[in-house]
């Protein structure tokens, strides 16, 4: 008995020590990140995304890396995503590239390009088409590391006080519209005004736009711009695929273990699938009820305002392309990619829309 209860005791204060001692290592490995974003909280669409990529990583980790959630201007403004992750304020971020195309032209490609890739046919350049390694190569400046994080599709063309009917109505007009759509807004006389989403429908009502861009009837009916601006365009040609994009400080992300990098890899990818199918679901959902919407008058942009449009964005691309060597080495990569992604779009996917919906 005595023996016993020496052995039981010894054993006892051995695991009283190893607890001691292991307690610090486990807290250790836990880590909290800072997530920013440049949306407004759980904005339907890229603001859910960023939420679920969150949750997702802080049950799959078991609480060893906690993302923890901030919504534009709550640290950094909208457009300041990339800055606070390349500075360590923040371990992640939540935005889309083409916020950045002044710090490096060659960002533009990675987000929605005009008359560009549809959102398979990126996701298929950017998975197995090499797209991924430049994207790494072009962030390497910033000191972050890319992820595809979501994806809107093909938006609308946006929301105007006014009808349009010829290319001339277009200018003078003020229109929300970043990114190369907005470039190509300005060639057509317009000017071209990037705002934050949270501040799309002030701007509308106020009269400071007169047209706006964002994302697609999921996105767009939530922020209420049609109570500021009615007729509701499409096709979307100026952002025919909307991907977002998660951003991790590259330090940062060198530092994980390989399971946590799996954990954080894993849980952005699925979000970027399940946030692209929601959102199809829901803008076809949505967009089955703006017919008899009382206050949406929906409208298909004139054929002259999108020949106008594919001969504009055709010159500001090329024109991004000569901005930087990185620029045209990625707008050579994109241009093969597209020609032979719309190739097998249009001999396969092309033929039978146009049979299945005639």
């Amino acid at each position: 008995m005595t023996t016993n209860r020496r052995s039981f005791l010894g054993l006892l204060g051995a695991s009283a020590v190893a607890s001691t001692l292991s307690s610090p290592a486990i807290s250790q490995n836990r880590q909290k990140w800072r997530m920013v974003t440049a949306w407004p909280k759980d904005l339907p669409g890229p603001g859910v995304w960023a939420r679920r990529i969150a949750e997702r990583i802080n049950a799959a980790s078991d609480g060893r890396l906690t993302i923890q959630l901030y919504s534009a201007g709550e640290i950094v403004p909208a457009l300041g995503v990339l800055d606070a992750v390349a500075s360590g304020t923040a371990k992640m971020g939540h935005s889309t590239a083409f916020y950045w195309m002044s710090k490096e032209p060659a960002a533009a490609f990675f987000t929605a390009m005009p008359f560009g890739l549809t959102a398979q046919e990126h996701i298929a350049w950017i998975e197995t088409g090499g797209g991924q390694a430049l994207w790494d190569e072009i962030y390497t400046q910033f000191g972050v590391k890319p992820f595809m994080a979501g994806n809107i599709g093909m938006a609308m063309t946006g929301w105007f006080r006014n009808e349009l009917n010829t290319a001339n109505d277009l200018k003078g007009l003020k229109i929300r519209a970043p990114g190369l759509g907005g470039q190509v807004y300005t060639r057509l006389g317009a000017t071209a005004v990037t705002v934050p989403a949270g501040e799309i429908f002030t701007g509308l009502k106020s009269g400071v736009l007169d047209g706006a861009e964002f994302l697609g009837p999921a996105s767009d009916m939530p922020l209420g711009l049609f109570q500021a601006a009615p007729y509701y365009y499409s096709p979307g040609a100026l952002k025919p695929n909307g991907p977002s994009e998660a951003i991790i400080n590259q330090k940062a992300w060198d530092a994980l273990p390989s399971d946590l990098k799996a954990i954080v890899q894993h849980a952005i990818g699925i979000e970027n699938m399940f946030g692209w199918a929601e959102t199809e679901w829901n803008n076809a959902r949505i967009a089955a009820t703006l017919p008899s919407h009382e206050k949406v008058k929906l409208r298909t942009l004139p054929s002259e305002i999108l020949t106008v449009m594919k001969t504009a964005s055709a010159e500001v691309v090329a024109d991004v392309a000569s901005k930087s060597a990185n620029a045209k080495k990625v707008y050579d990569a994109y241009k093969a990619v597209q020609n032979t992604q719309s190739a097998w779009s249009k001999i396969n996917l092309g033929n039978y829309l146009n049979k299945r919906d005639s």
